[in-house]
């Protein structure tokens, strides 16, 4: 369970305040595949780090119930100066999961080889987000929070992740940012759709999906 009780959120631009969230009042649906939509700038992927916790409102409070993944195409948890291993052994403690199987997993599905050994400040953005992505998939959430992860890596390594998280949505929900309607089509029950600093819940994706249309032309 996630709800939002007057979360404001923004940030400082050169020409003013960019206003992502105002005074929201939102009560995401429960063991449902969201989908989120909104315009370039709208604050979909902040939306997704105020969800997993590595980000916080301006003001207002984020009450979350369960297991949530971080944004699995995000990586800025890792801490630069450690290697692939210690990050890896310092999620395990704050997750409680197990050391050794997690490591195991990750060395085996990130594919790195042996720059896991080296400091996660000379991994290029790839190599930090298979790292990230094989971490994620190693310790089970009941919610996994998505931001076009699936791009990661070459073919076969992108069918790979699409195969391990098939598996994980057996046992587990979404909240996905895609800029592919296919996809949204594809894992969304619903859709959230990022409206000037609103949340609207629509239950017809397709419905959703026009509106969002509507919206990225109104915004070109």
């Amino acid at each position: 369970m996630i709800e939002f009780r007057n979360v404001n959120k923004a940030y400082d631009m050169a020409n003013g305040q960019n206003i992502v969230l105002k005074n929201v009042n939102f009560k995401f649906p429960e063991r449902k595949n969201i989908g989120v939509l909104g315009v370039n700038g709208a604050g979909k992927s902040t939306l997704l780090r105020l969800i997993a916790g590595s980000e916080y409102p301006d003001s207002g409070r984020i009450i979350r119930k369960g297991r949530y993944s971080w944004p699995l195409g995000f990586t800025g948890s890792f801490h630069p100066s450690l290697t692939g291993i210690e990050n890896l052994r310092f999620a395990c403690r704050i997750y409680n999961a197990d050391i050794k199987y997690v490591t195991e997993y990750v060395k085996d599905f990130s594919e790195i080889g042996d720059y896991i050994h080296e400091p996660i400040k000379t991994y290029s953005s790839g190599m930090r987000s298979r790292l990230a992505f094989a971490l994620s998939m190693a310790i089970d959430f009941e919610v996994y929070l998505v931001d076009e992860i699936m791009g990661v890596g070459d073919q076969g390594f992108q069918q790979k992740c699409k195969e391990a998280f098939a598996a994980k949505r057996e046992n587990s929900s979404i909240i996905m940012v895609s800029h592919s309607m296919a996809t949204i089509k594809e894992y969304s029950d619903v859709a959230l759709l990022l409206t000037g600093d609103n949340l609207e819940i629509h239950d017809d994706v397709d419905h959703a999906i026009e509106l969002y249309n509507v919206l990225t032309t109104a915004s070109t």
